[in-house]
């Protein structure tokens, strides 16, 4: 047991060192040139045809390094390394479906280091005895259909892909239909089994956030995801004159608001403490004029925490609160917290050790696919450094010597969970 132990410490070492950096910043800049904004950002849309020619993009560099490609019903792509035994692959990756006006990085890092991985084990000579996938999640973002992470969700669970079918875009395009273009622009791609199980999943994805950047720590090792609460309160007054209308006999609709925001944002920091995070996000003021007393006001409330408990006790404050208020609360979402897997986040811990780069713990804030992930398999995530911990921005950045070290600490830990028994 030592001995086989060694011997994967040693393989997992030697293909992380043949991570490239040169090979994995182009990739980046390549895959930027899909949909490319003149301020240096950039937007592809899931299942567009800017998605659609980066994806063929990667399907024509993954046959290049002799993996197979394959898709399923949500159009998920999934490129494999063959391994030496008939087990369980061991899953990497995120999407490369981007915000509006996203960066380079969001999700694409993810993907493009599941790739540097597959070029790593062929310059390495390396054959791992497990299967590898790296893994292209469909329409992560959300922004064109929505729910978000439906490529994730739908794979864990594919009885969600009927609910989702009928999403439409902007332009009335159902997902059924940018389903459809898909498999008439890949008629090649062989259908993936529905019924693999994988042995495990490691995303590796930028922050997005400021922790790691103010810490001066280069890797982040991911506990977990936040849950959250997603509301809209919908406030009833009367519209009226602003000058004719003595203030006392006011019944304004956004003096109500403000009242109710006010009270859940208290609320929110009592229960929650230095974990809470709550965000009044979108507001609809009618009618909306500057010399009209609001009529009605309507307002999104984001409540994430990583206890379940707390979120319960929120939920139940934020209902009572909108009814001692008279406003009407309308639940709009919800997902419980989520915990990755303890044998692989000490496997990502064991990776950092093994690079000799520091890491810290942290849960992640914002919604990721390995948050589904992690119902299907063992699952963990590993962070690098956001740049001003901006993310959902042109001026995402990242260091080109963290983004190196983390795909070699990804490099390590798929090798190290691909020699598992």
């Amino acid at each position: 047991m030592t001995s086989h132990r060694s011997e994967t410490h040693e393989i997992a070492a030697r293909v992380a060192a043949h991570v490239s950096e040169t090979r994995l910043l182009a990739s980046i800049e390549t895959l930027a040139s899909f949909g490319a904004r003149g301020d240096g950002g950039v937007n592809r849309p899931a299942l567009g045809p800017l998605d659609v020619e980066a994806r063929r993009h990667l399907v024509e560099r993954a046959r290049a390094l002799g993996c197979s490609v394959s898709v399923d019903a949500c159009a998920n792509l999934f490129i494999r390394r063959e391994g030496t035994g008939t087990l369980a692959p061991v899953l990497t990756g995120s999407h490369i479906d981007t915000q509006p006006s996203g960066g380079k990085l969001d999700g694409c890092y993810g993907v493009l280091a599941g790739m540097e991985y597959l070029a790593a084990l062929e310059d390495a000579g390396v054959r791992t005895r497990r299967p590898v996938e790296a893994v292209v999640w469909t329409n992560e973002e959300g922004t064109r259909f929505s729910p978000g992470a439906m490529g994730s969700s739908a794979f864990v669970d594919p009885a969600r892909l009927a609910h989702y079918r009928d999403a439409r875009d902007a332009e009335g395009v159902t997902l059924a239909a940018a389903l459809d273009a898909h498999r008439a622009a890949f008629p090649d791609l062989a259908p993936r089994a529905g019924d693999v199980r994988a042995h495990a999943f490691v995303e590796l994805h930028i922050e997005q956030g400021p922790l790691l950047e103010s810490a001066q720590v280069p890797l982040g090792v991911v506990n977990g995801i936040q849950g959250v609460r997603w509301y809209a309160l919908h406030c009833e007054g009367v519209a009226a004159h602003a000058g004719t209308t003595p203030m006392p006999l006011r019944r304004d609709a956004m003096t109500l608001a403000l009242a109710l925001r006010a009270d859940l944002n208290d609320v929110a920091h009592r229960l929650g403490g230095e974990s809470t995070r709550v965000t009044f996000g979108r507001w609809s003021v009618e009618p909306n004029s500057i010399n009209t007393i609001p009529g009605a006001v309507s307002f999104t409330v984001d409540f994430r925490h990583p206890d379940a408990a707390v979120l319960a006790a929120f939920d139940e404050r934020a209902q009572s609160l909108a009814r001692r208020h008279g406003v009407r609360c309308e639940a709009l979402f919800a997902h419980a917290p989520v915990a990755f897997d303890a044998r692989v986040l000490a496997t990502l811990d064991g990776a950092c050790r093994a690079l000799g780069a520091r890491a810290m713990r942290l849960t992640s804030g914002a919604f990721h696919d390995a948050m589904y992930l992690a119902a299907h398999c063992p699952s963990a995530m590993l962070f690098v450094p956001s740049k001003g911990g901006i993310s959902h921005n042109p001026a995402e950045a990242t260091d080109a010597r963290h983004l190196v070290l983390g795909a070699r600490a990804l490099a390590h830990s798929l090798t190290t969970l691909c020699e598992a028994a």
